[in-house]
Parts: structure tokens; C-alpha cells; sequence
């Protein structure tokens, strides 16, 4: 297992995302626990030592099954992170409350890395509003010992992040970031690592192979690829990329099974940095698949606890994207012809609800609409 040094740590430069946890009979609040408790234990084996979870991960289930899969072990032996939820408004009264809740769901006494989670344009205000007494109350958590080392994790553009740089930089001690090969350009992930170089602020990757869109390439792009590395599989391409990147320390993966797990073990028994034909090419790649992306949503459920209809947003917009990628097809309508009429694209109400939490800032009700109208045409 490679490490990586921040401050007096050495921390694995693979960590376990629980966020996609394997579930049962397809429900996302419904952790198949024993599957959890083989990963971790596959994870300590391997001397994965970093663990990430948060407050709304499957539906609020990830941090108790964290807890109870991490609790057999000694306390010493493990890092865990997780994050204040302000994603979703409504919490930023609750701090507290929240805080001490997340300590007795994960069953520690303290967390070793805590984060303001997704830093955006929905919640910059609220976040950096000192009514609410957020920043005050877990830089008082960290004094006593409870917060071992504080930062944020953000969605937002490049002014959002310098905001709360500008208010909060100077206790902030690392940040989670979005970043891929196809997000250093998409999503300005470059600018954002610059800025944060300036603040001397280094970072954590979440989505490294983009909800998995990474993981798998079209078939003349993998050729590049095999040709350039035939060892190395698709995937491990991903996290070459970012083991590229010096600011980079910690990568988050979420592993839904043990073959994910033991795949990038595999990857992360070596430092295997590209080189400079390597990069070129796996940025053209990107610039091309960017061209083909209809909506960036990542499947990270955010959405689905806020929709009044109950609709599995996430599956719907997979499903808009392959509609749109093939221009129709039979695809998304045979999927669809399986799901209830009130769980169908049709069913949105437009309320808008699910956007306010959308890390990616996706138009959902407009998908919505747009899907209905092209499964009708």
C-alpha cells in the first residue's frame, strides 16, 4: 500500500469511500452489512487506514454500519472522516445536534478528519452566516480533542471555494475535492488545486472515477490506453492519473464489492505516476468524452431523500443519458416499461426540491420534462 505524509500521519493514498456501500434488494437505505464488515476487514488487511463516510450516505445507515465494522477494531488503527451536513439547509441549526450524533453513531470518541460537506453555491451563504455558529462550534470540538483535523469537501465553482477560503482558509487543514481526468478540465478542477496550492491546503479526491463512468472507456479509447500500458486495466488508468498530481493525498473510492476492492488494492501496491505522452493522451480522451456528456450526475443519492414522489432520480437520469447518447433507441424505454407509472419520468412535479441539494447543480425537473416529451415523440 503506497502512503502519503500530512503533517504526523501517514495515510493510505486509497481510502474507502462508504457512500456505495453493497445493498440489499436494491434498497440504498438497506446496507447488506455483512459485505460491509468483509470490505473493511479486506481494507485493514491491506493496510487501507483512511475511512470516509457522512451524515446522509445511504440514507443515514452508512455511518452506523461504519461504526459497527470499524468498533472491532483498535481505535489507533484506523482514520475516520465525516462531515457536517449542509447540503441540505435545514441542518445548519443543528449543529450540535448532529455532531453528537455522528459520534454515537460511529461509536468513537472523536473524529480524525471532519468536514463542512459540499461547499456550493445553495449553501456558501448559510455556511459562511455566523448566526448559525457552525465554523465556531467544531473549531471548539477540535480544541478539545474531539476534531483531530478540520476541512470541507466542495462542489461549488472557483469563486464559491475562494469565498469560504476567504472566511475559513486559514483553519483549514485539507479539502475533498471532485477530481478525475475528466473533471481537471469539465469541472475546473485545475484552477480549484491551484487555488488551494496557494493556501497550502492539499487534497483529497472524491469521485476519482466519476461514478464509475471511468471505470469503462469506448472501445477505441481503451485501445490507446492498452497500447500505451497493456498491463494496466481501465480503472487503475483513473488513479495513475491522480497519483500524478502532487497536491493529491488521499483518494476516496467508493467500492461496492470485494473485486472493486481488491482491483484497486492492487493498483495502490505501487506509485505508477503517467508520464507526459501518458497525459496528453488521457486528456484527449476526456476532451472527447466531454463532448458526448448529456447531464454529470454521479449517482450519489443526495436527490432522492428530497423528492416528494419518491422517484429514483439517479436510475432516471442514467437512463435520460443513454437515451440521449444513442439519440432513442430501445433501451431506456424497455428499463422503463418495468418501473410504475408514478415512478416514471412523468411523475416529476417540477417542485425542484431535489435540485436544491443536487451537488452538481443538475436541471432535474427540465431532464424530467425533456425525457417525457422524447419517450412521447
Amino acid at each position: 500500500m503506497i502512503y502519503r505524509d500530512f503533517q504526523d500521519l501517514k495515510l493510505s493514498a486509497l481510502g474507502m469511500g462508504a457512500m456505495r456501500l453493497l445493498v440489499v434488494d436494491g434498497d440504498d437505505a438497506r446496507i447488506d452489512e455483512a459485505a460491509a464488515f468483509e470490505m473493511v476487514d479486506l481494507a485493514m488487511k491491506s493496510g487501507v487506514n483512511y475511512y470516509d463516510t457522512a451524515w446522509g450516505y445511504h440514507n443515514g445507515n452508512s455511518e452506523l454500519v461504519m461504526g459497527k465494522a470499524l468498533a472491532r477494531y483498535p481505535r489507533e488503527s484506523f482514520y475516520l472522516a465525516t462531515k457536517f451536513p449542509g447540503y441540505d439547509l435545514s441542518n445548519m441549526p443543528k449543529v450540535q445536534e448532529i455532531f453528537e450524533k455522528q459520534l454515537e453513531k460511529c461509536q468513537v470518541e472523536y473524529f480524525d478528519f471532519y468536514l463542512f460537506h459540499n461547499v456550493c453555491e445553495m449553501n456558501i451563504d448559510a455556511y459562511l452566516d455566523p448566526q448559525y455558529g457552525i465554523y465556531e462550534y467544531l473549531l471548539e470540538q477540535k480544541k478539545n480533542g474531539r476534531i483531530r483535523h478540520l476541512g470541507f469537501s466542495a462542489h461549488g465553482d472557483y469563486q464559491v471555494i475562494q469565498r469560504f477560503l476567504d472566511a475559513y482558509g486559514k483553519d483549514m487543514e485539507f479539502c475533498q475535492l471532485q477530481l478525475n481526468y475528466l473533471d481537471w478540465e469539465f469541472q475546473n478542477a485545475k484552477q480549484k488545486v491551484e487555488l488551494l496550492d496557494q493556501w497550502n491546503i492539499p487534497v483529497w479526491v472524491m469521485e476519482p472515477l466519476r461514478g464509475g463512468k471511468l471505470a469503462s472507456l469506448a472501445p477505441e479509447d481503451e485501445e490507446k490506453l492498452k497500447a500505451l500500458r497493456p498491463e494496466e486495466g481501465i480503472p487503475a488508468w483513473a488513479f495513475r492519473y491522480l497519483q500524478s498530481l502532487p497536491s493529491v493525498k488521499v483518494i476516496l473510492s467508493g467500492m461496492s464489492n470485494r473485486q472493486q476492492m481488491e482491483e484497486n488494492i492492487q493498483t495502490f501496491a505501487e506509485d505508477k505516476p503517467l508520464n507526459a505522452k501518458e497525459l496528453e493522451t488521457i486528456h484527449s480522451i476526456a476532451d472527447s468524452m466531454v463532448k458526448k456528456i448529456v447531464l454529470p450526475c454521479t449517482a450519489c443519492h443526495y436527490c432522492t431523500s428530497h423528492c416528494p414522489q419518491g422517484l429514483d432520480i439517479p436510475g432516471l437520469l442514467a437512463l435520460y443519458n443513454e437515451h440521449c447518447f444513442t439519440q432513442g433507441g430501445f433501451i431506456a424505454p424497455m428499463a422503463l416499461s418495468a418501473i410504475p407509472a408514478e415512478k416514471q419520468p412523468s411523475a416529476c412535479i417540477g417542485c425542484r426540491s431535489c435540485e436544491a441539494v443536487c451537488p452538481q447543480g443538475i436541471k432535474i425537473s427540465e431532464a424530467m420534462a425533456d425525457f417525457t416529451a422524447k419517450l412521447g415523440d
